[in-house]
């Protein structure tokens, strides 16, 4: 199967804004958009929890209305339907295998929180093979881009930055190709922040490092974050770059820039725990946290 941006889709508001937004990054990678909705015909041979005629009309119904009002809107994106006779998880994990993106949506906790992730969401983000993009309930296109002379929300305008989270101790080349190839289709710019932790012989606060180390421990970490980044910059050198490093808690300063953000990507690292898979600490305060959609990427 060719490559797809995948959204899946449960019939409530959070995944049709979630596969409004796969439309438009299907658009911007020239990619079919795929819509899916997983539910099994049978659950521990339960019949209570097999979907009947009328429920399986309207997980159809879904699909097509989805279908034709993407369609209606995004005149020229290829568009397919399927649905999945097995678990939400399960069945997102196997396309999640044939994506180039899954996207799905999440329920907000307010306008000033992120995302509220159940169980699903959860492990689909920590297991799923591809970057897995959350979108929050309510989000709009007119969000990812700056306002209008008159401060009022439109799609006219210049993309807001792309915001990159990056740590120093395991980078990845794919989250940096992801994050440089997303802000480079937006036609914007790229914000990399890093957060720097102090040496632990100083404890827990930089308040304990002298003046001196500290700014040779900043120091350092600009130097490593340029190294790091200048392959990037070389391939990419029409996205311009800012790079922020800072001593402090990384989820916080992710989440600040992404007020202002068009897309935050993270990392993930794919190696399997003991326990199963898991998010990181940043992954995972960033998703509950950030307001604009959020890219986990896996990686080794």
């Amino acid at each position: 199967m060719s490559r797809t941006v995948t959204a899946g889709l449960d019939g409530t508001m959070a995944s049709a804004v979630a596969a409004d937004w796969a439309a438009r990054e299907a658009l911007l990678r020239g990619l079919p958009l795929r819509l899916v909705h997983a539910w099994p015909s049978d659950t521990a041979g339960t019949a209570s929890t097999s979907p009947d005629h009328a429920a399986l009309h309207w997980l159809q119904r879904v699909l097509s209305e989805a279908e034709a009002e993407l369609g209606a809107e995004y005149p020229g994106l290829e568009i397919s339907t399927e649905y999945l006779d097995d678990t939400p998880l399960h069945g997102l994990l196997a396309v999640a295998q044939e994506s180039e993106i899954l996207v799905v949506g999440s329920r907000g906790m307010g306008p000033l929180a992120g995302f509220l992730l159940g169980s699903t969401g959860q492990s689909t983000v920590a297991r799923a093979e591809c970057p897995v993009v959350l979108v929050r309930s309510g989000h709009h296109a007119a969000a990812e881009h700056r306002p209008g002379p008159d401060g009022a929300p439109t799609t006219s305008t210049p993309q807001r930055p792309v915001v990159l989270g990056v740590g120093l101790d395991h980078p990845c080349d794919t989250v940096l190709e992801f994050a440089f190839d997303a802000a480079s289709r937006r036609a914007t710019s790229l914000l990399i922040v890093h957060d720097w932790d102090r040496p632990y012989t100083y404890g827990y606060s930089p308040a304990f490092m002298t003046d001196t180390l500290l700014q040779e421990t900043e120091a350092a970490a600009r130097r490593t974050l340029s190294d790091l980044v200048q392959p990037w910059r070389n391939k990419f050198p029409q996205v311009a770059i800012t790079e922020q490093t800072g001593c402090g808690e990384a989820v916080s300063h992710i989440v600040r820039a992404a007020a202002d953000a068009s897309l935050v990507v993270v990392g993930r690292r794919s190696r399997h725990h003991a326990a199963g898979p898991k998010l990181g600490p940043v992954a995972h305060g960033v998703l509950h946290h950030a307001g604009c959609p959020v890219a986990v990427v896996p990686h080794l």
